[in-house]
């Protein structure tokens, strides 16, 4: 079974940064890619970055490219977004992925 559990949500003005973290099981760390979702009220749930199991590759969705930077922890079993230069339009609950499995989901609100 896989357990995932998002932290690090909050409210912030435009301009700056958060970071949020995904920790899950060493099993699960080890095996599968991880990936950061996002859904804001009214529209669907999106792709924001993943990162893979075994050679740490990173991708990202076109909004967040240059702005958002995802790292994993191993000695933690965490992965890690970082999110910089927040705009309003980055509003949205952020869900933590992994072999189809979702976590509770961390509510990032970003200020005009």
């Amino acid at each position: 079974q896989v357990q995932l559990v998002e932290s690090g949500g909050g409210l912030v003005q435009a301009g700056g940064s958060l970071r949020l973290a995904c920790a899950t099981s060493a099993r699960t760390f080890s095996r599968y890619t991880i990936g950061w979702f996002r859904q804001a009220p009214g529209k669907e749930r999106e792709f924001v970055a993943a990162i893979t199991w075994n050679d740490g590759s990173t991708y990202y969705g076109d909004p967040v490219k240059g702005r958002f930077t995802i790292s994993r922890d191993n000695a933690k079993n965490t992965v890690y977004l970082q999110m910089n230069s927040l705009k309003p339009e980055d509003t949205a609950v952020y869900y933590c992925n992994a072999a189809q499995n979702w976590g509770q989901g961390t509510q990032v609100t970003v200020s005009s």
